[in-house]
């Protein structure tokens, strides 16, 4: 035991300012540093581990009795015999006191507890997920998440969620009939535990136990017109539609164009070369990864004579506008994306018939079935990712010159349809 040599608190207090001493020792390591800090008293150990000297604060006189400091040096002397750095113990102590105030201070704002599931799936959705997909993609995966799993899962350490846990989270989706929301959201704490684990957060992925847990995804496509009959049906009430002639234009175009419904509302005159007879759809309208629509080559799009006919008999229309389908109520803004569902259920078509993407589906089965169109030339008129030989993907550029001639048969075909001349063709035929 360390001598003493201190005798008592009296003694500490009849120090008075001026004197000449620095510090009183005690013995062992423990010693008063006199007037620091602007007149206070501080108490020091020093030890020394592994060869080498180290001192720590043990606190203030008189906030600090002499009995207290006595107490904390022996509470030291017994960790450095232990070969314990009281030093690093003392960080450890102040990180983990850190931690808590930071823990109730989030708690008393509303955020979730670090380490959270809540915690580390914003992280990942604004570090990493966010930052790679459209900001709609983005948007619908955050209310995903705060709608049905947050409520949940959301303060549960990450680390303790196992997959019975994660698989009720689910069924209370699937009990409401959204079973392919099931699926993608699965597939967002997946992704969650896998960034849990890169940032150590957790250890393991329980959503990759669930594979097979959840009812299957029943596929249903967009209703589409993929029979010459009923094809030519449709193209003789869109050609005799007496509704508004931008919303007839449009009506012919997306059965030429074969682009996505909301690519053809966004339509810009400035992105029309007449002398060309092309479209150019910049990167950033396509249905891409956000990286592609930041960096990618925009999409191609070969107009045919008669889809040049349409455009220029439309440009004394809307010209005047930035979109060559303005809104009716402002020219400022494309028209709605209902306008050419509307205009189908004007003309008898209901939405189990067929519907504005619907017209993608029948250029893709048609030109395959009835005009022989290899697929991939298909493919990447329909801007589906396409990968070429030397791994590009999205090369727009790519069957460009098969593109053209793809164009022109197809909007033929569609006048000889409406004309009534069908004419029936086997896979491979060529005209």
């Amino acid at each position: 035991m360390a001598k003493s040599l201190i005798p008592g608190d009296v003694t500490i207090r009849s120090i008075r300012p001026g004197d000449p001493r620095k510090r009183l020792g005690d013995g062992g390591g423990l010693y008063l540093l006199l007037f620091v800090n602007g007149g206070s008293h501080g108490w020091r150990f020093d030890y020394s581990l592994h060869g080498k000297r180290r001192t720590i604060s043990l606190g203030t006189y008189p906030d600090v009795s002499l009995a207290a400091a006595r107490d904390r040096a022996r509470a030291a002397r017994e960790q450095v015999a232990a070969g314990i750095d009281p030093s690093a113990v003392r960080q450890q102590d102040k990180q983990r006191q850190a931690e808590q105030l930071a823990a109730e201070q989030r708690e008393q704002s509303g955020l979730p507890p670090v380490g959270s599931f809540e915690a580390v799936a914003r992280e990942w959705w604004e570090t990493v997920h966010a930052a790679k997909v459209s900001e709609g993609h983005a948007d619908r995966t955050l209310i995903r998440f705060e709608q049905d799993a947050f409520p949940w899962l959301g303060r549960r350490p990450i680390a303790v969620v196992e997959a019975p846990e994660l698989l009720d989270v689910l069924k209370r989706v699937t009990a409401r009939g959204a079973i392919e929301t099931a699926h993608r959201l699965k597939d967002a704490c997946s992704q969650v535990f896998r960034y849990g684990i890169a940032t150590g957060a957790c250890s393991r992925n329980p959503a990759a136990d669930l594979r097979d847990a959840l009812p299957p995804v029943l596929t249903k496509h967009h209703a589409a017109v993929v029979e010459p009959k009923r094809a030519a049906e449709l193209l003789r009430a869109m050609s005799e539609y007496e509704g508004h002639p931008v919303t007839r234009a449009a009506l012919a175009l997306s059965a030429l164009l074969f682009l996505r419904p909301g690519e053809l509302r966004q339509l810009e005159w400035a992105w029309v070369d007449f002398d060309a007879a092309r479209l150019t759809v910049p990167a950033a309208l396509m249905k891409r990864r956000k990286d592609q629509k930041a960096n990618g080559v925009p999409h191609l799009v070969p107009l045919a004579r008669q889809a040049v006919e349409i455009l220029r008999e439309l440009q004394p229309l809307t010209g005047h506008s930035r979109y060559v389908f303005p809104s009716l109520q402002t020219k400022d803004r494309p028209m709605s994306e209902n306008t050419i569902n509307v205009a189908l259920r004007r003309m008898g078509f209901d939405r189990e018939t067929a519907t504005a993407h619907g017209f993608r589906a029948m250029a893709r089965t048609m030109a395959a079935e009835r005009l022989g169109i290899a697929p991939e030339v298909i493919e990447a008129q329909l801007a589906h990712e396409v990968t070429d030989s030397l791994g590009r993907a999205y090369n727009r550029t790519q069957y460009i010159e098969q593109r053209v001639e793809l164009m022109s048969r197809w909007a033929d075909y569609l006048d000889r349809l409406r004309a009534g001349a069908e004419i029936i063709r086997f896979t491979g035929a060529r005209e």
